[in-house]
């Protein structure tokens, strides 16, 4: 009985150490990425130049995403989250001597942004493969949904602490505070925690490395669930640019270009998915984790249709502030199916391939809908992207093989 007690009181202790790493590390890019945004903004004042960055800091995780899946499932992950932190934390600390010997091109802010696109492309498949191995599988939706929260919190902190940063100190100063918190996160990981090396990573590696990336593609192709999920993810995704990318454009036209409303936005986006995250960590969701996305999908299609219709810009928010209550709701359930349905041995590469899907279609949205929004009013493709996610939210409930997937996990004494 003790020492059941002590491997739980490990598991909360060493779930806790690794979520306080990566919020640590997060904190200080967030600050850098943000500072390289508002730079560009300010001395700029460039559209072009902010979608070359936007490129930059995508480009490379979304090429890099199903190879680092590979290596999550090869080589060990903790290492791979340290090797990770520890390149975006020196290429930032060149950065910062750079500028502060006076050499500020722009084109250093854009490699910049490309090397830390590597080193997020390569964590992502390794964050999310590593938390089942620390975590029992019936507490993934706490921790999940924790963490969720977590990571909005971050988002609703860190623009508002490098704006205010920016303006008490210099460029350098930032990028030091970076590379400072990836230095704490990497001690906490090596000093503190153990994670035992999963099971095809301690193998000698008898495949080639392309063919590991194949069976990767071939677990998903012949994994029913896994197969449609991703699917949906791509359609949903797609659909989803206009909410995510056009609505400060949106308020700029139909409400005002004044400061404080864009901010509005983001603050209650940021605020609603914080209670999102809550809601999941405390509640868990329905007995079947598909139900709890199509709610999800459901409150996000609704709620984009009115951000279309609606007149009044505090009314507006409200609906914004659900629509970060529902992402939540929608993440935490499916990355918990993908951590409970996946072998261990395929969760990076099927993580990796996630990732791709999750960093490509919402920007081939954009290229879509982008152009679309200097000819047709925002608050149209509002409308109509909501009502095709309202209905696509149906396409869930309606699969027997996601239905099933979605079932709660039944502990079998031999597996």
């Amino acid at each position: 009985m003790d020492t059941q007690k002590h491997e739980m009181n490990n598991w909360k202790r060493n779930t806790i150490l690794f979520l306080g790493s990566q919020t640590i590390s997060l904190f200080g890019s967030a600050l850098v990425q943000y500072a390289i945004m508002w730079y560009i903004t300010l001395n700029t004042q460039s559209g072009v130049m902010m979608t070359i960055s936007i490129i930059c800091g995508f480009v490379p995780t979304f090429f890099l995403s199903p190879f680092a899946g590979v290596w999550a499932d090869r080589y060990n992950r903790k290492r791979l989250i340290i090797l990770s932190d520890a390149l975006i934390a020196i290429s930032t600390l060149i950065l910062a001597i750079l500028f502060l010997m006076g050499y500020e091109a722009l084109w250093l802010l854009f490699l910049m942004s490309a090397i830390r696109a590597i080193g997020t492309g390569i964590q992502g498949p390794a964050v999310g493969a590593i938390l089942p191995q620390l975590v029992p599988e019936d507490k993934l939706t706490k921790v999940n949904g924790t963490n969720g929260s977590i990571q909005a919190l971050i988002m609703l902190v860190a623009p508002m602490a490098s704006a205010a940063l920016l303006t008490m100190a210099s460029m350098e100063a930032i990028f030091f505070i970076d590379v400072i918190t990836a230095a704490i996160a990497i001690f906490i990981l090596l000093a503190f925690l153990h994670i035992p090396i999963h099971a095809k990573a301690a193998e000698k590696q008898t495949t080639s490395y392309f063919n590991d990336l194949k069976q990767g593609f071939i677990y998903i192709q012949n994994h029913e669930f896994v197969k449609k999920f991703f699917v949906f993810f791509a359609f949903f995704f797609v659909l989803a640019a206009p909410v995510a990318f056009l609505t400060p454009l949106q308020v700029t036209r139909s409400f005002g270009d004044d400061v404080w409303r864009l901010t509005a936005i983001e603050i209650t986006f940021s605020i609603g998915m914080m209670l999102g995250g809550g809601v999941m960590a405390s509640w868990g969701g329905f007995k079947n984790k598909i139900h709890t996305m199509t709610l999800a999908a459901l409150i996000m299609g609704a709620c984009t249709f009115a951000l279309g219709i609606i007149p009044v810009f505090w009314i507006y928010l409200i609906f914004m502030g659900i629509v970060g209550v529902a992402m939540p709701m929608f993440n935490t359930p499916s990355t918990v199916l993908l951590q409970e349905k996946v072998e261990g041995d395929y969760l990076g590469r099927v993580f990796g391939i996630l990732g791709m899907i999750s960093t490509s279609m919402m920007p081939l949205g954009m290229l879509i809908f982008g152009p679309i929004s200097d000819i047709i009013e925002i608050e149209w493709l509002l409308i109509g992207t909501g009502i095709l996610m309202f209905f696509q939210g149906f396409f869930l409930v309606g699969s027997k093989a996601l239905l099933e997937a979605g079932k709660p996990v039944v502990k079998e004494s031999a597996n």
